[in-house]
């Protein structure tokens, strides 16, 4: 039958100043002690979850006692890795306490006498004596070279003057064996002091002893050629700690023995009658002697608060720093810091630039000394991106990052180095053979772009860019505090001459050591050496951890609806565990720090329960069954004017088509019923229903319908839809004008999977503009039992 459709900011110049203790009349001078800005208190978190810092050490003394009686029995018996010939004899030089209780011995070398270079080595203990790893200089076999030279040492001493700069001066030779990876060879050392354009050399030049040949040339003195980031920090004023009182203060530095600021013509200590230093002004000495010293403090608290290092040159002391060097550059020379200019005449003392200088000084007072080509320079990068990280400044000054010279535009180019990418400014980001013979501030990329993967890794975060790979593979970061202990741990292991491939071994050895039975900073140390091509190297140490042990909590019995509240637990392998769990019942979860399942039970079901505990790299599980009982307490119907008799009520939706049709429709009980569709339009139409379903109890759905349709042809034009759940519904029952029929046929649906759920009931009828086909709807339930 047919029917009708219902109608329905700017920078500016500022000063700086340092605030001074006042000593009282007749007393000493009290020195100026005043905290370092909040910037360095209050640096974010850099340390990733996925990598817990080392354990506190024991007692430095009694560790560094037990690290030596180790060490001298491990030389005693005069392994094989140490390469030891009849010839040998082996000094402890050193015992240096890193992170974690780890202790480093330092021995040199000599053989007959003679000093070998590039035959120390380095024992790493833990805290009890326990000799962990060594990292040793010589490759090669055990020594049996001739001690007795054909070339003289004037002759020797000559040939080195001939490889010193301008103005050479031999200040020192001695008969030297020299060990390289290649070969061994009695050579002299000769140390011939100069200058390189505006900048003092001193040269140590290796002269082959029976050929005269120049075996290899190491400077002390070392320039970053345009490291720098600025020659103002910030936010201004900011605090440094100077020396005086009254009417005679200095930049120098009381709590921190050695730091001072200078005025480089005059070697002087910089000085003043108040404790206002500097006017904001970048040509001025004095104000660029305020960064510097600003900046080497903070650096001298990163070292001890980030790596347990006791000073720059770790033994409690530092070293003075000059401003005013007449050179577009910056340089250590093995006493001191330089400070230079940019081409604007503006001095480069920055965070960056005096952290990678002092790097250097760090870098010559570890084991082994100044390290090899690059390796310095990228060693003097990392130690100014700490400096940066740990200072913590806000924009405009120099925030943290890994550009090196990003804010001082040295030659007017921009940043110098981009550690995370240094192909950009043309220097290579990965490694291979021919790296070592570059330029070395160009050979400097692959390193500065393995500790960017190592801290950060390739994904951008933190406001930082990616830092893509070599090899396509993606690295996950263990956060730079990690990433500098990592790589300080493995300096307090260098021998001579340190090369990529020996801080390979060396960094894969220091985080195996600093995180025990954790593997996952060791496979990141692995993971960034890989992304920057540097090969697996023999010898390097492995690391593998046990997996943990989860106790099996048996078979769980607990009733729906009933809260419930169960501790997993672990032993062994590397706490503290990740918990995961699958199979769970619905309305139960994990925590996973606490391993705590917990919720209430929505539904009565069997499962198979897996839980997982992992940590450092292993991964321990077990399974178990979870039975949830049911009870449903009474038979009941949960849908409200199931037969349409009481109107509209309970429905939502077109329920103006619901009502008493008598003739035209009749009802199949009472005589109310839903009549969706038979306009002959096309039309869309449907009636709704919210309800909750107990939990634990079968469900039933039913109704009644009776299709009649004027359509004559076998082909769908017309239907309705029977859906339940919420928000994606199942649909049960599809019905069309080829269902037509004299009466109703009634349907019935088990929806006994949705029980504990709140569910919607939905029936939906859609009519295109052919004939007319009407869907008429009756005696609705959704009975549980």
């Amino acid at each position: 039958m047919h029917r009708v459709l219902p109608v329905v900011a700017v920078l500016t110049a500022t000063v700086l100043t340092a605030t001074a203790g006042i000593s009282s009349a007749g007393s000493a001078p009290a020195a100026a002690t005043s905290s370092l800005p909040a910037t360095a208190a209050s640096a974010p978190q850099l340390v990733s979850s996925r990598v817990p810092s080392p354990a506190a050490p024991l007692a430095t003394p009694l560790a560094r006692a037990a690290a030596a009686r180790g060490a001298d029995a491990l030389v005693r018996a005069r392994p094989a890795r140490l390469h030891a010939g009849p010839g040998d004899t082996f000094t402890a030089r050193t015992v240096v306490s890193g992170d974690g209780g780890l202790q480093h011995v330092a021995y040199e070398r000599t053989y007959r006498g003679l000093p070998v270079v590039g035959g120390d080595f380095v024992a790493t203990t833990d805290s009890s004596g326990r000799v962990l790893s060594v990292s040793d200089g010589q490759q090669t076999s055990a020594l049996t070279l001739s001690t007795r030279p054909r070339l003289s040492l004037a002759a020797a001493a000559t040939v080195a003057r001939t490889r010193g700069a301008q103005g050479p001066r031999v200040v020192s030779t001695r008969l030297v064996v020299l060990a390289t990876p290649a070969a061994n060879a009695l050579a002299y050392e000769s140390v011939v002091t100069g200058h390189r354009g505006t900048l003092p050399s001193r040269l140590h030049v290796f002269v082959d002893a029976t050929s005269g040949a120049v075996l290899r040339s190491i400077d002390e003195v070392t320039d970053n050629a345009g490291s720098g980031a600025g020659w103002l920090n910030g936010p201004s004023p900011f605090t440094i700690t100077t020396t005086g009182s009254e009417s005679a203060f200095s930049m120098t530095d009381p709590t921190r023995p050695g730091l001072s600021c200078r005025d480089y013509s005059s070697r002087a200590v910089l000085t003043g009658t108040d404790d206002s230093w500097g006017n904001g002004v970048g040509t001025a000495v004095e104000t660029s002697c305020a960064d510097a010293l600003y900046g080497v403090q903070h650096e001298w608290d990163m070292l001890s608060t980030w790596l347990g290092r006791n000073g720059i040159n770790g033994s409690g002391s530092g070293f003075p720093v000059y401003v005013g060097l007449n050179a577009i550059n910056a340089y250590w020379d093995g006493t001191s810091v330089s400070i230079g200019h940019n081409t604007a005449g503006k001095y480069i003392a920055s965070l960056d630039v005096v952290g990678h200088e002092f790097g250097h000084a760090i870098d010559s007072t570890t084991p082994g000394g100044m390290s090899g080509n690059g390796v310095s320079e990228a060693t003097g990068d990392i130690f100014g991106a700490l400096t940066e990280f740990y200072s913590n400044e806000p924009a405009p000054y120099d925030t943290p990052d890994y550009s090196i010279g990003e804010t001082v535009d040295l030659v007017g180019n921009g940043p110098i180095r981009q550690m995370y990418n240094p192909s950009l400014v043309g220097d290579p980001s990965c490694y291979s053979s021919s790296v070592p013979r570059m330029e070395t501030h160009s050979a400097a990329g692959p390193l500065d772009h393995w500790f960017v993967l190592l801290a950060q890794g390739s994904a951008a975060s933190g406001g930082l860019p990616a830092s893509p790979t070599c090899n396509g593979n993606s690295v996950t970061g263990v956060g730079i505090v990690n990433a500098g202990k990592i790589f300080y741990n493995a300096m307090l292991t260098k021998t001579s001459g340190m090369t990529y491939l020996s801080y390979r071994k060396a960094t894969l050895a220091a985080a195996k050591n600093l995180y025990p039975g954790n593997c996952v900073p060791y496979a990141t140390v692995k993971a960034a050496w890989d992304a920057i091509s540097v090969p697996a190297q023999s010898g390097e140490v492995t690391c593998v951890v046990s997996a943990p042990k989860v106790t099996n909590p048996g078979t769980r019995t607990t009733a729906r609806g009933v809260a419930i509240s169960l501790q997993l637990a672990a032993t062994g392998g590397t706490a503290p565990y990740t918990w995961s769990a699958t199979g769970l019942p619905a309305g139960l979860t994990v925590n996973p720090s606490t391993g705590l399942i917990s919720g209430t039970p929505t539904s009565g079901v069997t499962s198979s329960v897996t839980v997982t505990a992992s940590g450092g790299g292993g991964v321990g599980s077990a399974t178990f069954r979870w039975v949830v009982t049911t009870a449903c307490a009474r038979a009941t119907q949960v849908l409200g004017n199931q037969g349409f008799e009481t109107g509209t009520s309970s429905w939502t939706g077109v329920v103006a088509n619901i009502g008493a049709w008598r003739a035209a429709q009749p009802a199949h009980g009472g005589t109310r019923s839903a009549w969706l569709d038979g306009y002959g339009l096309s039309t869309h139409e449907a009636i709704s229903q919210k309800v909750a379903i107990p939990g634990g109890c079968r469900a039933t759905l039913g109704f009644w319908v009776h299709v009649d349709t004027a359509e004559t042809d076998p082909t769908v034009h017309d239907q309705l839809t029977v859906k339940i759940g919420t928000p994606a519904p199942t649909t049960l029952q599809t019905l069309s004008n080829l269902d037509a029929r004299p009466g109703y046929v009634q349907y019935t649906y088990d929806v006994s999977s949705f029980a504990g759920q709140t569910v919607t009931v939905t029936f939906e009828g859609a009519e295109d503009a052919s004939r007319q086909t009407s869907f008429v709807v009756d005696d609705t339930s959704l009975t549980t039992s």
